[in-house]
């Protein structure tokens, strides 16, 4: 029951009504038995600043930042975590002590964790992330930190690709579409094949054998390019995992809860959670 005591937190972007993010926190408070209720607040481009002042004065409990606004809010709150420092790049906002606002990114580290989930562990594999934007930014640096063998970043712009590249360090590189042929898990961080777009963001002919595809867009669950996979018989990993496990990091940041992962994944139908 919403009472008067009831604190509020919420995810800001534009669009953001189909955001399974509500589903998912308000499942995770039941389940808790947490007196919070998640909402999605759509904020157009420009109005990160006035978001971030209304989180101030409405006291919320926590903001998460979807597309477009992740780099934005780097850019307006107080404080940062290392991360979110080195990623420049903030999906998670956390209240702070004195009234400020500490942005975090949960990105990378939730990636990686649904990778496992899914049973691929990606210590010594060579990845290739097509996209440079703040989510694909931080899968490059989680599956650094992960012990990936190899990280190729394909991006139309070559000065974000060589940005991102440089954030996993001397296993990371600038790779054209072939960089796809020779990598053992495939991720998709841009966001072609979001909602009714059927475009794929690369040639399907260049995939092969024994590759994972992966997808950090999540709606739809199965996109054009998971759909392309799967029909060459290789391994596929939705987005809905990561959706999952950020959202876990973020939970514990706002509430100093331990996340209950599998009654989380079961609000939006996700495999079952394992511990992080």
């Amino acid at each position: 029951m919403i009472s008067g005591a009831t604190r509020v937190a919420a995810v800001i972007g534009s669009p953001v009504r189909h955001s399974l993010s509500p589903a998912i926190h308000n499942a995770a408070f039941a389940a808790a038995g947490l007196d919070w209720a998640f909402v999605a607040l759509e904020v157009a481009p420009g109005d990160c600043a006035r978001a971030l002042d209304g989180m101030r004065a409405l006291g919320l409990g926590g903001l998460s930042v979807t597309t477009p606004h992740k780099d934005a809010v780097a850019a307006l709150v107080d404080e940062r975590s290392p991360d979110a420092e080195l990623l420049q790049a903030v999906n998670c906002v956390v209240p702070a002590s004195g009234g400020a606002l500490r942005g975090e990114n949960t990105d990378g580290p939730g990636f990686v964790a649904a990778l496992r989930a899914a049973g691929v562990e990606p210590a010594g594999l060579r990845c290739c992330i097509l996209g440079a934007g703040g989510a694909a930014r931080s899968v490059v640096l989680a599956l650094a930190r992960a012990g990936a063998a190899d990280v190729a970043v394909v991006n139309r712009t070559p000065a974000r690709a060589e940005a991102a590249a440089a954030l996993a360090g001397p296993i990371g590189r600038v790779g054209g579409h072939d960089a796809v042929a020779g990598s053992d898990i495939v991720v998709n961080g841009t966001s072609v094949g979001m909602g009714g777009d059927r475009n794929v963001p690369l040639d399907p002919s260049v995939l092969r054998s024994g590759q994972v595809v992966a997808e950090l867009v999540v709606h739809p669950v199965r996109t054009p390019l998971l759909e392309a996979a799967a029909a060459a018989g290789l391994a596929t990993v939705t987005g809905l995992g990561m959706l999952v496990h950020q959202a876990a990091v973020a939970f514990e940041a706002w509430t100093g809860v331990a996340a209950p992962l599998d009654a989380m994944s079961a609000a939006i139908g996700a495999e079952p959670g394992t511990k992080r």
